[in-house]
């Protein structure tokens, strides 16, 4: 079969709920069905044949079966999985929502697909440094071992909330939400 007979076969296999809760990707195991030529972009865009989909709410139905093995990812229905590229989280965190303050502050993020998650301990945050240019790379857990990339804007968001901490004796500039401290930097 070929790649758009393959995604046509996928989106009818997509469960549609009526109180729009996201399938149970984690409980289906279905035979790999070979890779799709799709592509998530760092910048959260998607990518059919090398065509943007244009379609939100086509973007919105794929990433709810979406799946990440290792580090490997799939979209996934009860009959088939098919692998897919991810060039770096399958999800953009593009706003930020701060509700309270110090240990008490609540921050929940909103992704590119309408996704909503409280960072906290169910869902941690990390930032990684590029080792070239020592530029931040942040992420918050979404679900199911998926990550959101932090948008700079919302980063910088994150900075305008951040207060000092002595982590292990080095200082470290970080945000509190639900509780758990969230290193994003050191202090200078």
């Amino acid at each position: 079969m070929n790649d758009a007979g393959k995604a046509a076969n996928l989106l009818g296999q997509i469960p549609q709920t009526e109180n729009k809760g996201l399938p149970p990707v984690h409980l289906w195991n279905p035979p790999f069905c070979g890779d799709l030529d799709m592509r998530i972009a760092r910048d959260g865009s998607w990518f059919y044949q090398g065509t943007p989909i244009g379609r939100p709410a086509m973007v919105r139905l794929f990433s709810t079966v979406i799946r990440r093995d290792g580090d490997d990812y799939f979209l996934v229905t009860p009959v088939e999985k098919v692998g897919i590229t991810v060039d770096d989280a399958p999800f953009v965190a593009v706003e930020l929502i701060a509700e309270g303050s110090g240990e008490a502050q609540v921050l929940r993020f909103v992704t590119n697909v309408g996704d909503e998650t409280e960072a906290g301990e169910a869902h941690p945050m990390r930032v990684e440094i590029d080792p070239e240019t020592q530029e931040p790379a942040p992420y918050v857990h979404v679900r199911a071992n998926l990550e959101a990339l932090i948008h700079r804007n919302v980063f910088y968001q994150l900075v305008e909330l951040a207060e000092p901490r002595e982590i292990d004796g080095a200082k470290w500039l970080g945000v509190w939400s639900q509780g758990q401290f969230f290193p994003i930097g050191r202090a200078e």
